[in-house]
């Protein structure tokens, strides 16, 4: 053990500065993705098959689970509370760290969510002005906590987008995410990026085959083909998003010149719109997305009444269809409700009724039927009061709010809160009450001459089978005849409903309901005729509009700054952003002149070049762009350089990590039967020149090109060296804000490193071991 010590010892730099091993632990699994908590000691991991799985820093695993779907890309909100995953059918998953439990499921793209970025406002990017603009949501003054999913004796109203088993987290995951801007940006393999405020709130999404790019000072337009997001990154101030996209770039006077190959280009965009208006975006975020989980309970309980309702009209109408096939077989020309007014009006009762009530349906099967009606009754009562009519309540406040906001045209025209579109939707919501209203009423009234009926009915069977009625309760013979005039063969509830019914209204009525326009309020003197369910339908229709132009609005302000193309994919290399190493990372310039409540950032990209590519081989390179984020680039800002990887090792990974610094997993390349080393190296970016980039476009389109590759010395004091005992693979798990690294072997063994140990106390404790 000594001696393999010794030997180890031997063959590592002499100049290498080892970072501390925490652990090595054996894990059961291939692991695809793995991700720190930026406030937590909590490491998530991929699995092969999709498996998600929390451990601890201490490697104490605190849950598992199987979403269902394939997962393509991982990442943590910034207040670590929420884990997002990108699923390969476009789906973003938003689930709670605490348990693994789904929080919320948002379609963002059609094709598979390759990258995820959450990025939160800084404080410190904050102007002073800002103070004066804060907003306050004025619903928890006025109304009780927003009312949960509907359950109800096991049911559930279905997939509603939401959490079934977890509902009371909704609205303390919002209001948590609410208390500092944030924003989600997801990649696809599409060439979309669609951006959602707080994860949930979708509020633009850009197609970059589809914006036009001007690259250099050639002063033309160019566009990308075939175009894949490889990974995005949005700045801590909200005003940039740097893109890693693979494509091919064309002119676009003429689509079919291709300026040279594909290959991986960085692309610059314009988010200012974001920072400039982040008071009304997250004012109107706020009030929407608390409206859009209100939809949701108001889709799930009318969802889940039909489903009560519909059950036990279904036992009623089984058991009660016997009664027309009896009087049929008797030869009797008579209707179900003729034989019962014939019963309620003392005059002879007909041999088929008389067998149907002592035979067919009999006590036992009568109250079976009038229990089910009267625990749907009371299930419908309840989704009512706890959670339609106060759902329902909560959206028409918070639309006033947003009515509110929609009048400052000033400051919220810009972000597309359009005022006649929220007029539209507040005038909706409105008919929407008046409908649970008149809802909550035809129930009760059909469920109250269901139970009069019943009684009657069963008085009726005693009567014929000679038993006491002393036990019955009375039974009102008017209210009988409502029963069977109206609700016999009918249901008004069901009606109500149904999308496509048509509710019958008198004149009267009618005329009364036009005569209440002229007050002003609303502009439909026709709402009266549609159920509760084309009503909802139609306030869906209004909100998806008026929601719809701050997205597009948004979507159209975000621009394209400009692109640096990295390196041409030549024809004999297959490269997907799986097998391609990259790194995006924003640091506060030190030496930006703004003042405390502003700064300038200067973001960093980091990427390995193919073999073959830029004719480098075993090279990764490192640029930054030192310009202003409001401003188009310029390649005066723009500077890097290329390294080059002794021969025999590869980058497995790599990733920017604070302080403007890169670690590199480097593996061997020997062929030989033995386990290869790997090697773990923070380079500081600072001990390095960055050149600066320049070059005319399109004659020469990759200007790193130029660049000479600086070759890598293990053993040269560049930065730290770690040497790890196996062939390691990906990922390299990297967190800034823990300082500390996950490495995970090809044998599937994790090790986990901390990356800025205290040198000196490490070497005092290494003097004790010795």
């Amino acid at each position: 053990m000594v001696e393999e010590q010794m030997e180890e010892a031997s063959t590592a730099p002499a100049a290498a500065t080892p970072f501390q091993l925490q652990f090595d632990k054996p894990i059961p699994f291939q692991i695809k993705l793995a991700e720190w908590n930026p406030e937590k000691d909590l490491l998530a991991m991929v699995t092969d098959d999709s498996k998600v799985i929390l451990h601890r820093f201490n490697w104490q695993r605190l849950w598992t689970i199987s979403p269902g779907k394939c997962i393509t890309s991982i990442c943590w909100s910034p207040d670590g509370k929420i884990i997002a995953l990108g699923t390969e059918d476009g789906l973003v998953l938003l689930h709670d760290v605490e348990n693994g439990k789904m929080l919320r499921t948002t379609k963002s793209h059609d094709v598979a969510i390759v990258c995820l970025n959450w990025a939160e406002d800084d404080p410190l990017s904050r102007p002073e002005k800002d103070e004066f603009l804060s907003y306050e949501d004025r619903t928890t003054r006025f109304f009780p906590p927003a009312p949960v999913m509907p359950r109800v004796g096991g049911l559930s109203s279905g997939d509603t987008g939401l959490a079934d088993e977890n509902e009371e987290a909704i609205p303390e995951f919002f209001s948590a995410s609410c208390q500092r801007f944030n924003i989600l940006c997801s990649g696809g393999k599409d060439g979309c990026v669609c951006f959602s405020i707080f994860g949930i709130f979708p509020v633009g999404k850009i197609n970059i085959t589809k914006i036009p790019i001007n690259v250099g000072s050639s002063g033309k337009s160019y566009q990308l083909q075939d175009a894949s997001v490889s990974e995005v990154s949005l700045s801590r101030n909200l005003q940039k998003l740097v893109l890693l996209c693979f494509g091919k770039l064309v002119d676009t006077d003429n689509l079919s010149h291709s300026c040279g190959s594909s290959g991986l280009h960085c692309l610059y965009l314009d988010t200012s719109i974001f920072f400039n208006r982040k008071n009304e975006l997250h004012q109107v975020s706020q009030q929407a997305s608390s409206i859009q989980d209100l939809v949701e309970v108001v889709r799930a309980s009318v969802s889940l009444i039909s489903k009560q309702w519909s059950n036990a009209m279904g036992l009623f109408r089984v058991q009660f269809s016997a009664l027309p096939n009896l009087i049929s077989a008797h030869g009797v020309e008579s209707t179900s409700e003729d034989e019962f007014l014939s019963l309620l009006f003392g005059t002879r009762t007909s041999p088929a009724l008389h067998q149907f009530l002592a035979s067919s349906l009999g006590e036992a099967g009568l109250k079976r039927i009038a229990k089910a009606v009267d625990s749907a009754g009371r299930d419908i009562r309840g989704i009512i009061t706890e959670h339609l009519q106060p759902a329902v309540e909560m959206i028409s406040f918070r639309l006033s709010e947003l009515r509110g906001l929609a009048r400052w045209r000033s400051r919220f025209q810009i972000i597309g809160l359009d005022e006649k579109l929220i007029d539209g939707v507040t005038e909706s919501i409105g008919m929407l009450v008046v409908q649970v209203e008149r809802f909550s009423r035809v129930a009760a009234t059909v469920v109250y001459l269901f139970q009069n009926f019943f009684a009657w009915v069963l008085k009726s069977v005693k009567i014929l089978l000679n038993e006491p009625t002393d036990q019955v309760p009375a039974a009102n013979s008017e209210l009988v005849v409502i029963f069977l005039k109206f609700l016999l063969d009918k249901d008004p509830i069901k009606q109500l409903l149904e999308a496509d019914e048509i509710i019958e209204c008198d004149m009267d009525t009618a005329r009364h309901v036009e005569q209440l326009v002229v007050f002003g309020g609303f502009t439909d003197t026709q709402f009266l005729e549609k159920s509760l369910v084309k009503q909802f339908n139609e306030l869906e229709d209004s909100l998806k509009e008026a929601f719809l132009m701050p997205f597009t609005t948004i979507s159209s302000q975000i621009q394209c700054q400009g692109l640096l193309p990295l390196y041409p994919v030549t024809s004999s290399v297959n490269l997907s952003s799986s097998c391609t190493p990259t790194s995006i990372s924003f640091y506060k310039d030190e030496d930006s002149p703004h003042g405390e409540s502003s700064y300038s950032l200067t973001d960093y990209v980091c990427f390995k070049i193919p073999d073959g590519s830029l004719n480098k081989r075993n090279c990764i390179g490192v640029i930054k762009d030192s310009g202003n984020c409001c401003t188009a680039l310029s390649m005066a800002s723009l500077s890097g350089f290329l390294l080059h990887i002794p021969d025999e090792y590869e980058c497995v990974d790599l990733s920017l990590y604070k302080d403007n610094q890169v670690v590199l997993l480097l593996s061997e390349t020997s062929c030989s039967d033995s386990p290869g080393k790997s090697w773990m190296v923070m380079l500081q970016t600072e001990n390095f020149s960055f050149m600066p980039l320049s070059g005319t476009f399109p004659a020469n389109i990759y200007s790193l090109q130029k660049l000479v590759a600086l070759d890598l010395q293990l053993d040269a004091d560049y930065g730290k060296v770690r040497s790890i005992p196996h062939t390691v693979s990906t990922p390299l798990a990297v967190s800034a804000s823990r300082g500390v690294a996950c490495v995970f072997s090809s044998r599937r063994h994790a090790l986990v490193y901390i990356l800025d140990e205290d040198e000196e106390e490490e070497g005092d404790e290494i003097s004790d071991m010795e």
